[in-house]
């Protein structure tokens, strides 16, 4: 029987590419058996066992650079966590016995890769990001196959190195349902603007900010927009809607916003839009290159590497997004910038051929087809 051992969270990012490339390998190979590696305190701990696979736990915590009683305090444990890992990474490789480790970045992925390599395992790695991880920078010496999300990533890399470009797979249900099916669903007339803004399940501080500019923008010019926003933690927080309230947008009875905490039809969501609102993630760009959406991008600057800037400016290059730095975000430049794209209907039609010009149909088949020589 085959086994497959994966390694790869801290973040939705991580783990949900790791779940991804275990259900095509799945399809191809019925009889293949899985378990997973990772941090108990983090989300993966939570996500593995419910999508119905075993978990093994092996505590990693990445090194703070900045220092101060805090983070000195967080490095001594650290310390702690790497003496051990080593011996945690042995201990669950020899448990499970796996034919294949593949990594798709966070800390914990390091430790697991790099000790199934040295024991003579075949090895895969993923990387999600325009611009690397550490994790998985390090992980490319050892790593039998290196997967890529965007070519882009190939110059942070050892230039000695093969890389295959699979793309990111995407969830179910993006690219499948059309912008007038959607419409229909939400009650959006077919031909008004619909603009879609979303920090994550988390929320975005910038966001949403941006979100209440827009929503007073409209309301000050009598503009006939439609808006869907998802607020998220933060802006509960931040009690989103009471803002908006202050402001003299209302949400009762009006059937041109929807704001919620928390958007469930992601997809028809997206579908319905003419142009999105936000952050840099992987998973996000390449939801919006499936479906085919321009966007305006605003990458969080508080991620490891910046990697988010250097996501964006992939769709930005290739005319399918505009990047806005959180530091350029003023209330001015948003109402601007919408604005400019609300008077020019074609902009916002090129955005969206370009974005859609970038998606990789088929990743599925080149993740299965660049491990299959390893799945002995």
């Amino acid at each position: 029987m085959l086994r497959v051992l994966l390694a790869g969270g801290g973040t939705a990012g991580h783990v949900n590419p790791a779940l991804a490339i275990a259900e095509i390998i799945k399809k191809q190979r019925p009889d293949a058996e899985f378990a997973f590696a990772g941090n108990p305190s983090k989300l993966e701990a939570k996500l593995v066992p419910q999508a119905g696979y075993k978990f093994y736990p092996i505590e990693v915590e990445g090194f703070q650079r900045r220092l101060n009683a805090k983070n000195i305090k967080r490095n001594i444990h650290a310390v702690k966590c790497l003496l051990k890992t080593t011996k945690t990474s042995k201990a669950i490789i020899n448990d499970f016995k796996p034919q294949l480790v593949v990594g798709t970045g966070g800390y914990v992925a390091g430790p697991i890769v790099r000790t199934a390599a040295k024991m003579g395992i075949k090895t895969a790695i993923h990387e999600q990001n325009a611009y690397p991880g550490v994790t998985n920078k390090l992980l490319s010496r050892y790593a039998d196959v290196i997967m890529l999300t965007v070519e882009e990533a190939k110059k942070y890399l050892d230039p000695k190195k093969e890389y295959v470009i699979t793309g990111l797979p995407v969830r179910s249900g993006f690219s499948k349902i059309t912008k007038q099916a959607a419409r229909e669903k939400l009650n959006i007339p077919q031909d008004k603007v619909c603009i879609l803004s979303t920090g994550g399940s988390l929320g975005a501080g910038a966001i949403n900010s941006a979100a209440l500019e827009l929503m007073s923008y409209y309301k000050e010019n009598s503009l006939d927009v439609y808006h869907i926003h998802s607020y998220g933690g933060n802006g509960r927080e931040t009690q989103f809607e009471k803002c908006l309230a202050e402001r003299g947008v209302e949400l009762n009875g009006n059937d041109r916003l929807i704001v919620k905490e928390y958007i469930n039809n992601m997809p028809e969501c997206m579908a319905a839009a003419d142009l999105v609102i936000s952050r840099c993630g992987a998973n996000a760009l390449t939801e919006l290159e499936a479906m085919g959406r321009g966007s305006i991008l605003i990458p969080s600057p508080i991620v490891a590497g910046n990697h988010q800037y250097y996501n964006g400016m992939v769709l930005q290059r290739a005319g399918a997004a505009i990047v806005v730095e959180q530091k350029d975000l003023t209330p001015e430049k948003i109402r601007t910038l919408v604005g400019s794209l609300l008077n020019d209907r074609e902009k916002l039609k090129t955005l969206s051929e370009n974005a859609a010009s970038l998606y990789i149909s088929d990743t599925d088949e080149r993740i299965y087809k660049a491990l299959e020589p390893l799945l002995v």
